[in-house]
Order: structure tokens, then sequence, then C-alpha cells
């Protein structure tokens, strides 16, 4: 019996790595007000940070500072961009959460303006 767990335990490990791999997504990034972040891509909202929460997405500094490239302020100085991250996700009822971003890439507004799967952000 203890032969055939050692056995399984590589392949139970290959299953937990492939569930934690790192996906492309792109679509809007979001930051409304201090301390909120999502990410609105064809499957939904993914949530980054919300104010007042300790669940915050692991490398969150590697989006960095969205309104030095093509961005549009709606509150002050917060707003929204365009973009791609490489990231971990997870699902758990409803909602959708970025656990981590591993890279980001911001383009320009009018390339997820023009992208018939996202929604519009205003």
């Amino acid at each position: 019996m203890r032969g055939l767990l050692f056995a399984a335990l590589p392949l139970c490990l290959a299953f937990a790595a492939a569930e934690a791999a790192p996906e492309n997504r792109c679509g809007w990034v979001v930051n409304p007000t201090p301390g909120n972040w999502w990410l609105t891509d064809r499957d939904g909202d993914w949530i980054l940070a919300t104010q007042g929460s300790d669940r915050e997405a692991l490398g969150m500094e590697n989006i960095g500072d969205i309104s030095a490239g093509d961005y549009k302020a709606v509150n002050g100085n917060y707003g929204y961009a365009c973009g791609c991250m490489k990231v971990e996700t997870e699902v758990s009822g409803s909602e959708r959460h970025i656990t981590a971003v591993y890279s980001f890439k911001q383009g320009k507004l009018a390339q997820c303006a023009k992208d018939k799967t996202l929604p519009p952000v205003e």
C-alpha cells in the first residue's frame, strides 16, 4: 500500500502544479478609487485588490503606474487602462480573484475599446 501512495505522489504534484499554472489575461485594468483594482476581460471581472481587505494579489507592484501610459482618469488620479497580465487566478463561487501578477504590459485604450469580447468601461 505504501508503494502505491509513493507512486501516486508525483502524479498528484503534477496535477497541482498544472492547476496553478500562470495564464495570460487581457482587458480593462481598473483602479477607480484607492486600494480597489480589478481586471475586466472576456470572462468578467477579476478582483486584484479591495480597499480594507487583506486579500491582495501578490506582485501588484508588477502593474506599476498605469497613469504613465495610455490611461483615462475618471476620479481625480484614479481611472483605467488597457493591458495584458500573466497571472494566477482562483474562482470561488461567483467571485473571480487574481492571486498573483507575474507581469503586466499596458496597451492602448483603443485596443480594448475595439475588442468586441470586452464590455465598455464608461
